[in-house]
């Protein structure tokens, strides 16, 4: 089916007459899931045939007279470039990770496989090409060109590009030609060493540019995408000494945008090139990834004389090159004072750019997601307009025309001498091949119509409606698409304005974390919940996650300690304004548990980018289209959004299992309970043996041994404690709302277990002293009572709080003294005022205090010392257990 569509067309900064086109449907090939990707497709003419390769591991030939399928090679990988020696009859086909195939066109020679469940409308026969049919086997090859009898390809190797030069096989020499190139040599670029451009987006592109004296190789340069030169821009672009050389140039673009030029000759000839005398030119640098380099003509011989032929004996004058997100330049030769001068424009146009073809004349054509353009660089244009740029001959604007066809991977250009026009050969990001007919202004004017041309006609006009049809409805998913995306980047924005406005008050998405005790699986656990309730105006959609970091740190007082965290991720399907949603964090069984205290709870909002980027299109070649064009190195699986909430540290006071029973009154002094231990070792021992030599009489008993002595040890020996000294009148002012109508030691010990959820219980008694459990199984006691401390302040004695701290194993008591110290110390500094005059103590008393201490420390260092020796172990134990207690009952007071 073929449709008639009409443009105008502007051309540089004139507008010249209506470019009229048709378009025709040949016939659509295997399309992958979500459309073919630009950079692999490629598509050739040659008289009636066309070579097409959709960027899979099929290549396919096909006649464009008798709309039939006549040929597909199937490869073992996907196949990156495809080139056509018409001389030879012989395609040659780059497949991925293998190497370059050389396939004869003879068909009637080969032996045809018929497919078993895969033959459908697009073929019939397929030709399999295994690994050992491989001319030029190397996995590295990335692209090639071809120039009559010698083959050069681009390969990276070691993180550098690598350009080899081959000998083309004849066509009865194929299998004894040698795989070894006749010679190389190294470019390096900024991609050389750039994990960020990969291949898998973006190839490099290589062509061969010659002077018009090499008359012999203008066909082979037509088939493989090169261009001749006239004989000014050649010395100009080249150098003279590649002119008198006269060697093709072979120009290379790569992915960081680098566009180089290297002498055909210079690769052939067998001596290595040093580094100072490298054969490669750098001619620009494009800063974006190089997709097409082509030559046009600007220039004719007469204003009223037709068009040159492309290849004809002046060839092109101008050197295009054109990259990914819509940079140009175009190289010509100038007339300067006395002598031709280079002249270089660079233009912007329109992107991302998927693929570009040019003939030769005038005019390029490229492709974007929405549509193919046509811009002419013909330096015929008005006067007026020729006066403002007098400084050279290229237009100093470009004004694309639209061809109305949307979503071509892959172009070229043919020239059909038997109907005396120009066509644009196009394959669709669907897999659709469709040729477009680019007539002359002449053929544009209305003709008078018979009815066999009007129903023609009306049938042109009904597959018209079919594409325009699919065109619309390719654009209106894009902007639905785009819409979405915009909808979920507008409701994170929101979100992330509304927490980060709000750091300092009350969060309109808040978080509460709260430690307690539960019963799962016949056994008490310590658990963390995590309450996340919304009171904002936005709902946190499908795409935000919900982050719980656990940082372990026993002792994360100490200078240089390392925190290893734990991070437990929650995604939220939908968290409407006023809902809340909780999570419960199982930490571990009672009595086994070897969880160490204190540890942090971090929770925060995440929204990962990807969620954006994957409503847009799993193809990143979309993505261009959403992102601004200085954007191109964004990463969206790394990228995201984190908005912290809260963050809390968990010690042993809000894990501490209370018994509402088992607290002490008031009157009862710390000192009893303590005395109700043995404290003498001698009947710890006799003890401790007697129980050990009962239980190995018993059968079976030897494995009870070690538990049953522990649990006996720790319930004999006498628990570590340790004391602090509050000022009366601090906690008076500070613990305002727990002192209500209980007493100061009451209030103090209701503060200190204000965050842990079984002290409730215990609010209601007028309790100064509570026994509970560790997370571990040990026993610990708060005891708090007022005293008077007479030595500090020479006017009295000072009223103090004393919290007595003591518990077994050691290590929980000093965990319950780390916790206890955690609070005194932010409430001092909640309280501290700048203004306040310190009080009036003693200050030789804290000098001698002070040297006191520093003195146990120095006998506490050396009886260490002496242990690690082995020196009078059980005695330096005793004296150095005995300079620890002391050290832990300063006889100072928190003002």
């Amino acid at each position: 089916m073929s449709v008639s569509l009409w443009s105008p067309f502007q051309a540089g900064t004139g507008v010249m007459a209506q470019v009229g086109h048709r378009v025709d449907y040949l016939a659509g090939f295997c399309c992958p899931v979500g459309g073919l990707a630009a950079g692999k497709p490629r598509v050739l003419c040659h008289e009636n045939q066309i070579y097409l390769s959709n960027g899979t591991e099929y290549v396919y030939v096909y006649d464009q007279e008798g709309r039939l399928m006549k040929a597909v090679y199937r490869f073992p990988d996907q196949v990156w470039h495809v080139e056509l020696l018409p001389l030879h009859q012989q395609l040659y086909i780059l497949c991925a990770g293998v190497g370059i195939y050389c396939v004869s066109l003879d068909y009637q020679s080969r032996l045809v496989k018929q497919t078993d469940g895969e033959e459908n409308d697009c073929f019939s026969s397929v030709f399999p090409m295994g690994s050992d049919a491989c001319t030029f086997p190397d996995a590295t090859l990335c692209t090639f060109t071809l120039l009559n009898d010698v083959l050069v390809t681009l390969s990276q190797v070691q993180g550098k590009w690598c350009m080899n030069l081959h000998e083309l096989p004849g066509p009865e020499d194929q299998k004894n030609l040698p795989c070894q190139p006749i010679s190389h040599v190294d470019i390096t670029t900024c991609t050389s060493n750039d994990g960020d451009v990969s291949l898998a987006h973006f190839l490099p592109v290589l062509c061969c540019a010659s002077s018009p004296g090499a008359s012999d190789q203008r066909e082979g340069l037509r088939h493989s995408g090169g261009f001749m030169l006239e004989e000014p821009l050649f010395s100009l672009l080249f150098g003279v000494d590649a002119a008198m050389l006269d060697s093709p140039m072979i120009l290379c673009g790569f992915p960081d945008g680098q566009l180089c030029s290297v002498p055909l000759k210079a690769l052939s000839s067998p001596d290595n090139h040093s580094r100072e005398d490298s054969p490669v030119k750098i001619l620009h640098h494009l800063e974006e990834p190089v997709v097409f380099i082509g030559a046009l003509r600007t220039e004719r011989r007469s204003p009223d004389a037709e068009e040159p032929p492309a290849y004809g004996d002046l060839g092109c004058d101008c050197v295009v090159a054109l990259g990914h997100y819509g940079k140009m330049v175009a190289i010509k030769a100038a007339q300067g004072e006395e002598v031709k001068v280079p002249e270089l424009r660079e233009y912007y146009l329109q992107g991302p750019v998927l693929c570009a073809a040019c003939s030769g004349g005038s005019r390029m054509y490229y492709s974007t997601h929405s549509d193919i353009y046509a811009v002419d660089l013909d330096s015929n244009t008005p006067e007026a307009e020729k006066v403002e740029d007098m400084v050279g001959t290229l237009p100093s604007a470009l004004s694309p025309a639209s061809l109305s066809i949307c979503s071509v991977v892959a172009l070229s250009l043919s020239s059909r001498e038997s109907e005396g026009e120009s066509e644009l050969l196009a394959l669709s990001a669907k897999g659709r091949l469709m040729t477009c007919g680019l007539c002359s202004p002449d053929d544009t004017q209305p003709v008078k119509m018979n009815p066999d041309k009007a129903g023609q006609r009306i049938k042109e006009l009904l597959s018209g409606i079919g594409h325009v049809s699919e065109r619309v409805s390719s654009l209106k998913k894009a902007v639905d698409q785009k819409n979405q995306a915009l909808t979920c980047l507008n409701q994170v924005m929101n979100v992330s304005a509304a927490l980060l406005s709000s750091q300092n008050g009350q969060k309109p998405i808040s978080c509460t974390i709260a430690a307690h005790w539960s019963h799962m699986l016949v056994q008490n656990t310590l658990t963390v919940s995590c309450v996340l309730e919304n009171s904002s105006e936005c709902s946190l959609e499908r795409g935000w996650t919900f982050c719980v970091q656990l940082f372990a740190s026993s002792c994360d007082f100490e200078e240089g300690s390392t925190d290893s965290a734990t991070t437990y991720t929650f995604p939220i399907d939908q968290l409407l304004p006023g809902n809340k949603t909780e999570v419960t964090l199982p930490l571990g069984p009672a009595e086994d548990s070897k969880l160490e205290l204190p540890f942090t709870v971090s929770c925060s909002l995440y929204y990962s980018l990807q969620e954006i980027l994957g409503t847009v299109s799993e193809s990143t070649e979309l993505l261009d289209d959403l992102f601004a064009d200085d954007s191109p190195g964004l990463s969206p699986d790394r990228e995201g959004i984190c908005l912290p909430l809260r963050e809390v540290t968990i010690d042993i006071l809000q894990c501490l299992r209370l018994d509402g029973g088992s607290g002490m009154s008031e009157a009862t002094p710390p000192a009893a309970a303590i005395a109700s231990l043995p404290m003498d070792p001698l009947d710890t021992f006799l003890k401790l043996s007697q129980m050990q030599a009962g239980l190995e009489n018993q059968e079976g008993a030897a494995e009870l041994i070690p538990g049953a002595l522990g649990a006996l040890g720790e319930g004999y020996l006498a628990p570590s404690v340790a004391s602090i000294r509050v000022s009366s009148e601090l906690l008076r002012t500070t613990l305002k709302d727990f002192s209500a109508g209980v007493s100061l030691c009451c209030a103090v010990l209701q503060w200190l277990l204000a965050e842990n959820a079984e002290a409730e219980a215990l609010q209601s008694q007028d309790m100064a002293a509570v026994r509970g459990l560790a997370p571990d199984g040990g026993e610990v006691q708060l005891d708090i009572r007022e005293v008077a401390v007479s030595d500090l302040n020479p006017a009295g004695p000072i009223q103090a709080v004393e919290i007595m701290i003591q518990g077994s194993p050691l290590a929980n008591m000093c965990q319950l003294h780390h916790a206890v110290v955690r609070r005194i110390q932010a409430l001092v500094l909640e309280q501290a005022v700048p203004d306040d005059s310190p009080p009036d103590v003693r200050v030789q008393y804290l000098h001698q205090i002070q040297a006191n201490h520093e003195m146990l420390l120095k006998e506490a260092q050396s009886l260490r010392d002496r242990l690690c020796l082995g020196n009078d172990s059980d005695v330096t134990v005793e004296k150095l257990l005995h300079i620890y207690r002391q050290l832990r009952n300063p006889s100072l007071v928190v003002l």
